[in-house]
């Protein structure tokens, strides 16, 4: 076998296999194959197998393996034979991975900041909407932030008219699983307490202050070249991207019309954030529970605090178990309380397919 190649969009779940290509040195027939797949998972907890291979059709140059999709995060396997050829590929071995949709972004690095960036034509400035995420992106490939989630590409699909940054967070010098360790040591590692120190201002991993603040400088630089219109700049994040959603807001006050927080990251920092939150529209939006047990209860403090004093322009959802199943969140069979806080997790599917006309909302805010 010479190569294979993995086709892929990204689905509500994250990266989905639609087909697998086999290219081979040697002319292959559709006859000649006989494989099937192994570890091809379809749902959040990695339970539920998709159907496997649907058909197998002669290429100019292989044989292309057209699948029920599944996701692409987990190791699965193809086996069986070519003509008298035994073959085991695992996903480590696949040579090429496209993912649909991702050449309309184009990859940077500028003063030290990775992102992408889709440009929309236009002769005039346009709105821009910055997508921050979550804590298992970052890296320095700057290919993770738009292919780790729902995120980037599906916002673009919405906005073609739109400017859509996705910068990628630094990992630090921690793995994600070390630094979950270290924060095991400190005790729970999805707690809030105020007066710790986070990682973020550490520089250990995510969206510090520092590093956003080059992301704004960058947004700004794009405004003063008639880009970007100044006047409608949007952010919006999921998990460690929603704490670096008001972590963002908090450091660039002055530039954006309107945020979307989501299952952000409660901690000494994003908490004293949102208790003092400026002047510009914010609706969170969290599941009802999930891995961070303190997660609304801090928010709901944080937000009556602003409702007290008047702000109207502050919102709070809490996605209900009968709303998250619509999406097939939770609704695995056999979870257990870890499991099921897991799925729940993923509560930003609902906001960015638009629930309650969240991302409606974001932009239809203009700054005077």
């Amino acid at each position: 076998m010479k190569k294979v190649a993995a086709y892929t969009h990204i689905d509500d779940y994250g990266q989905t296999v639609d087909s697998l290509k086999l290219i081979a040195d040697n002319e292959i027939n559709s006859e000649d194959v006989s494989v099937e797949l192994q570890g091809n998972y379809c749902d959040l907890s990695g339970r539920a197998l998709s159907k496997g291979i649907l058909s197998v059709e002669k290429e100019k140059d292989g044989i292309r393996l057209t699948v029920d999709p599944f996701l692409y995060r987990y190791d699965f396997k193809l086996t069986g034979k070519i003509g008298n050829e035994r073959i085991e590929i695992t996903k480590a071995e696949i040579e090429e991975v496209v993912v649909e949709g991702l050449d309309a972004f184009t990859a940077k690095n500028e003063h030290g900041v990775l992102y992408r960036l889709y440009e929309p034509e236009a002769s005039s400035p346009r709105p821009l909407v910055l997508f921050l995420h979550g804590g298992g992106e970052c890296g320095g490939d700057n290919l993770l932030q738009m292919t780790g989630t729902l995120g980037a590409l599906k916002l673009a699909q919405r906005w073609p008219e739109m400017y859509v940054m996705a910068p990628q967070a630094p990992a630090g010098t921690l793995s994600m699983e070390e630094n979950f360790e270290v924060m095991k040591k400190r005790g729970n590692p999805f707690r809030v307490e105020i007066g710790m120190t986070p990682f973020a201002l550490k520089g250990e991993r995510g969206w510090n202050r520092d590093y956003l603040g080059k992301v704004a400088d960058i947004i700004r630089h794009m405004i003063a070249e008639r880009k970007v219109d100044a006047r409608r700049v949007y952010v919006i994040g999921m998990s460690m991207g929603g704490g670096g959603t008001i972590n963002a807001v908090s450091a660039a006050p002055d530039l954006f019309a309107a945020a979307l927080p989501i299952c952000p990251s409660m901690n000494g920092e994003s908490y004293a954030q949102l208790l003092h939150w400026p002047e510009v529209p914010v609706w969170i939006s969290t599941a009802y529970m999930d891995h961070q047990h303190g997660r609304h209860a801090y928010i709901l403090n944080a937000c009556s605090n602003l409702w007290e004093k008047g702000r109207r322009d502050v919102k709070y959802t809490i996605y209900l178990p009968e709303e998250l199943e619509k999406y097939g969140i939770g609704t695995t069979q056999g979870l257990n309380e870890k499991e099921l806080d897991a799925e729940n997790h993923n509560s930003w599917i609902l906001t960015l397919h638009n629930e309650k006309g969240m991302l409606d909302w974001m932009i239809s805010h203009v700054k005077e």
